[in-house]
């Protein structure tokens, strides 16, 4: 369950990177603009995480009773509440990105490559949403193949459009020169055909599941209400992260642009190890999800420390891959001293609280699949809002320390989610939790 699932959110944040490496060809004020505006995109993100987390429980635990009927209502509801979700994040977006914006740089070049990137992106936010419903339906079904392979190939797709779109020349082919737009329309084409592909194969039927079109149309009180209750702390959770993100990112950018651009850079390369992990979380919890539909608690409280375990050993690996080749990782980015110097900082001491969130995360699973998500918002208030802003408030506005103590505090508050996961997996109220 988990490996397709990795290798799948692994090339799509492949992708990712090679958008930063082509964007990097531009101009450090374009890492730059497309890192502040990625920064603030991802605090909507936390609407997509409140239905989200709620349909992998609902879905997991409908399936993993047989009752093929209600998954495919939830299946249905889940489409299409969170298409209209996104449709307001999307206002709320478009009304407020460039007044927030200015917060972070008053630079006019970062500021237009940014908003240029951005307003392109908000507009398809919908598009992007459904294609992550559907794929979380695919997963919390059992099939975690079909998934991977739509973000294999839309990754590629996005991979081989990015130069074509943002350069006037592409080995001896002719570009379309569209600049930082071209890199966000590449990503825009690869989620719709990531949502057309996905919405095909899921509604022509799989694994006993055949959701309607037509119930799309229908919203279902009882069904939409669970869809925002349930993942409701988990949601809130992501906000408060994705705002502390934004917090992290003011003090960041109190060290000028090329620091926004190393943290943007190092940030992306972080992203990448995630991936694998997310792969491992997303998969196990769909299994967390049947195993207590089923009654099988012993099974779900297994699942979720094996998959603590492996996240562990894979963050591990990729720690001592990054303390080593951390210069090389920037360079690929970016030829500017400073931008690689601070970035190389960043990724050797931050990196080492990795250990201890991977950790954490994986035992959290037992949250998602039970639909018990209020630890994760105190995993996330406590490790981000009373540990780490605090200590980068101390750092950069009372005693105004070099950068190089703004990245150890990522490690002080990795730490601390660690040990609110544990905390609360080991006081075992999500074993009697259900949706």
């Amino acid at each position: 369950m988990g490996l397709p699932t990795a290798i799948g959110f692994s090339f799509q944040m492949f992708y990712d990177l090679v958008d930063l490496y082509w964007i990097g060809k531009i101009s450090t004020s374009a890492i730059a603009g497309v890192g502040i505006f990625s920064t603030i995109f991802w605090v909507v993100e936390a609407l997509n995480e409140i239905i989200g987390v709620s349909s992998i429980s609902l879905i997991s635990q409908s399936y993993g009773k047989r009752n093929f009927e209600r998954t495919n209502s939830v299946i249905e509801q889940t489409i299409a509440f969170k298409f209209l979700v996104a449709i307001v994040g999307s206002v709320i977006l478009l009304l407020f990105l460039k007044p927030i914006f200015c917060l972070f740089t008053n630079e006019g070049n970062v500021l237009e490559l940014g908003l240029k990137y951005g307003y392109l992106r908000i507009f398809f936010l919908p598009i992007m949403f459904s294609s992550f419903s559907i794929n979380t339906a695919f997963r919390s079904i059992g099939d975690s193949k079909t998934p991977m392979i739509i973000m294999i190939i839309s990754s590629i797709l996005n991979i081989i459009l990015d130069p074509i779109l943002m350069f006037d020349k592409v080995f001896i082919f002719r570009g379309f020169n569209l600049g930082v737009s071209g890199a966000a329309i590449a990503t825009i084409i690869s989620q719709v055909f990531s949502f057309v592909v996905g919405f095909y194969i899921l509604f022509s039927g799989v694994e006993g599941v055949k959701p309607s079109i037509s119930e799309l149309f229908k919203l279902d009180f009882g069904i939409d209400k669970k869809l925002i209750t349930i993942g409701l702390p988990n949601g809130f959770e992501v906000l408060m992260r994705n705002l502390s993100g934004v917090m992290i990112l003011y003090f960041v950018s109190k060290y000028g642009k090329e620091v926004i651009s190393a943290y943007t850079i190092g940030n992306r390369i972080f992203g990448f190890v995630f991936m694998p992990l997310f792969g491992i979380l997303m998969g196990s919890s769909a299994i967390v999800g049947q195993s207590l539909g089923a009654e099988k608690v012993e099974r779900a409280e297994k699942v979720s420390k094996i998959a603590g375990w492996l996240t562990t050993i894979v963050s591990l690996i990729f720690v001592c891959i990054i303390v080593i080749f951390s210069e090389e990782f920037i360079n690929l980015f970016s030829n500017d001293y400073e931008v690689i110097r601070n970035g190389v900082l960043f990724l050797r001491y931050s990196v080492w609280g990795l250990l201890f969130l991977a950790y954490g995360l994986g035992i959290s699973i037992a949250f998602t699949g039970s639909g018990y998500n209020i630890p994760f918002l105190f995993m996330s208030l406590i490790s981000r809002w009373i540990v780490q802003i605090p200590l980068m408030y101390f750092v950069v506005m009372v005693f105004k320390l070099p950068v190089i103590w703004l990245w150890i505090s990522f490690v002080f508050g990795d730490f601390m989610e660690y040990i609110v996961s544990i905390y609360f997996f080991n006081k075992g109220k999500w074993k009697v939790v259900r949706v």
